[in-house]
């Protein structure tokens, strides 16, 4: 007979053939259900933990709702999903704020309807050098002119290499190459790094206009890591947006400000440079200790593409 262990609640054995929301009702475990169990919505999903290799596939009611709302395979429908031996899950709705935040996930449009998931992305951290102390001495409408100057070129060289900026920090961006709901064309990695060396002559090209005005070296940082991250809607209301997090995105930052130590511009993770070595001519390493980790990182310069190879006859 089939265990189906509730890590919010215990551990109870059904019937082969049960279903993970009936196996709840049946033993008095609170599980929530908007539906009434009809696959019309997701709150009585669950994290399967263990045994997903026990639960039946998606029918075509779970399917669609999975692709609906970017579901992980780990995720599942509880009334839809039976078991025909044991299995360990979590519930993901558990109250009735879980089901508020539910019913404005749906809400939202189908094509980023993420709820979280894992994915491997391309990470982009860029950084303008000593815009603080420089800015201080301007005035302020001067200060958010230049920036959005400085942005709009920025951001038509993302977009130009299939990336999406995923947050304006200060004087600083966030891109990413690779999200599966955005961006899901193949080399990251590459495309990240061409958008990098795209920046550094966008900001070559302004340089007489900052020095002509504003008597200032304009110079920026740009850092590359491959990762792990979680892709999710993160926020609330109309601030809710699609975003990553995961330590591949510290990672990046700390990249980034390795630039100024090294003295480069534009500096590689070892797993980002592996997926491009080929193709991109690289100046120094630089071993980057990071705050709470054993051991350095070794870093890559890029000082650009590769020539293509002339094709034979």
């Amino acid at each position: 007979m089939p265990h189906i262990t509730d890590v919010n609640e215990r551990s109870v054995d059904v019937p082969e053939g049960t279903s993970i929301l009936t196996a709840s009702l049946q033993h008095g475990i609170p599980h929530t259900r908007v539906c009434g169990g009809a696959a019309r919505c997701s709150t009585c999903r669950v994290a399967v933990l263990t045994g997903l290799a026990h639960c039946s596939p998606r029918n075509e009611k779970e399917q669609a709702m999975a692709t609906l709302r970017n579901f992980s395979p780990v995720v599942r429908l509880a009334c839809q999903t039976t078991v025909s031996g044991d299995v360990t899950v979590r519930r993901l709705v558990l109250d009735e704020e879980d089901v508020a935040l539910v019913r404005d996930e749906v809400a939202e449009p189908s094509e980023h309807n993420d709820v979280g998931q894992e994915s491997n992305l391309a990470i982009l951290f860029c950084d303008i050098r000593n815009f603080t102390s420089f800015s201080e001495r301007q005035f302020p409408y001067d200060v958010i002119h230049l920036l959005n100057r400085y942005f709009a070129r920025i951001y038509k060289d993302v977009a130009r290499h299939g990336g999406v900026i995923d947050n304006f920090m200060g004087d600083g961006i966030m891109a990413l190459f690779g999200v599966p709901t955005i961006d899901p064309a193949p080399e990251p990695s590459l495309r990240a790094v061409r958008a990098g060396l795209d920046m550094l002559r966008s900001v070559a090209a302004m340089a007489d206009y900052f020095q002509d005005n504003f008597g200032w070296n304009l110079r920026i940082g740009v850092g590359i890591h491959r990762g792990p991250v979680i892709v999710g809607k993160v926020g609330a209301g109309i601030r809710r947006r699609t975003t990553v997090i995961g330590d591949a995105v510290n990672f990046a930052s700390r990249i980034e400000s390795a630039n100024k130590d090294a003295g480069t511009e534009i500096l590689l993770s070892e797993a980002a440079y592996q997926e491009v070595q080929d193709q991109v001519s690289a100046g120094k390493t630089y071993e980057l200790a990071v705050k709470g980790k054993t051991g350095t990182h070794r870093l890559y310069e890029v000082l650009g593409m590769r020539p293509a190879s002339p094709e034979g006859p």
